[in-house]
């Protein structure tokens, strides 16, 4: 995904200013993909030099109001179509499990604990979040909330997963958690 897409799509809803679209953004797509508003109105005069949106109002202090032209949605639908989504390959936080054995015991463990609370937070943010939005049965309503439930979902299989591993680590020499083979605590 890139940020282009991203304003691509909230402009799909509806027109709306370079301020609206931030507070939009906020709300919505910064918990899959943080930008800036510097990047936001960097992006919004990209879009609208290849004309993929369009300034459809001006106000005062030179506020803009864009419109998705028919070339900025066609090309949104050609990204959702066309385009196969970049798996994310990379993860700090796995690549630090594979080597938590350098670590003391006690230690490795505290890494994981400290995901599972973590994951916990993150999930208790995404429920409050949910909760301050006023949704509506728009199709970025729907499609929003079907993306947050992902949130959800996965903070919650990361917090059970990092207590789970964090049962696996015992003690060198000592029969711990890793013998016995359970899958959850």
């Amino acid at each position: 995904m890139s940020l282009r897409h991203a304003l691509l799509g909230l402009l799909s809803e509806r027109p709306a200013s370079g301020y609206d679209l931030l507070k939009r953004f906020e709300t919505s797509l910064a918990n899959v993909w943080p930008a800036t508003q510097s990047q936001m109105y960097t992006e919004l005069s990209k879009l609208a030099a290849s004309g993929l949106i369009s300034v459809s109002a001006e106000g005062p202090r030179g506020r803009k109001e864009y419109t998705l032209t028919d070339e900025g949605l066609a090309e949104l639908r050609s990204w959702l179509t066309e385009t196969k989504p970049q798996r994310n390959t990379r993860s700090d936080l796995l690549l630090r499990v594979f080597f938590l054995g350098v670590l003391p015991p006690e230690r490795a463990r505290g890494y994981l604990d400290e995901l599972a609370d973590m994951s916990e937070q993150e999930y208790e943010d995404l429920r409050r979040l949910e909760q301050s939005i006023d949704w509506g049965d728009d199709t970025l309503s729907v499609h929003g909330r079907i993306a947050l439930e992902y949130g959800l979902r996965f903070n919650a299989m990361r917090r059970e997963w990092a207590r789970w591993a964090a049962g696996r680590i015992h003690e060198p020499g000592g029969s711990g958690a890793a013998a016995d083979g359970a899958g959850t605590e």
